[in-house]
């Protein structure tokens, strides 16, 4: 059985550049959030990439799960704790939902490094 995991908006990003390091990631079955779609669709669109955006927004969005009160309250505590590594609310968002649901984090984000639950797959 292949493994499932949470992407994080940088892992959609490397996987988008091609970057070898993600090719295993393409194979496997995630889910994201809205708002990491939010970020991919937004940061494609600066980028001026708007038939991509659309694209890959149709192609993930049966995948991308909402959160509820819970992962809201407890990512904000994890944001907080950690205030110093000035983590996204995004992320911390993206990071609560994998783990409640017991899947790898996958990121690049190095502030997520020693955190539990993370797969850490850096730039080439």
């Amino acid at each position: 059985m292949t493994k499932l995991y949470f992407f994080d908006t940088y892992a959609f990003f490397e996987i988008i550049e091609k970057n070898p390091k993600y090719l295993i990631y393409t194979q496997s079955p995630f889910v994201t959030s809205k708002l990491n779609l939010f970020e991919l669709y937004y940061n494609l669109l600066r980028e001026g990439q708007e038939k991509l955006a659309l694209e890959l927004l149709d192609s993930y969005f049966p995948y991308a799960l909402d959160f509820d009160k819970g992962i809201l309250m407890y990512a904000a505590q994890l944001k907080f704790v950690h205030i110093k590594k000035k983590l996204s609310m995004t992320d911390c968002i993206g990071y609560v939902m994998a783990k409640k649901l017991g899947i790898p984090f996958l990121t690049g984000d190095k502030e997520f490094i020693p955190f539990e639950n993370v797969e850490f797959v850096p730039r080439s």
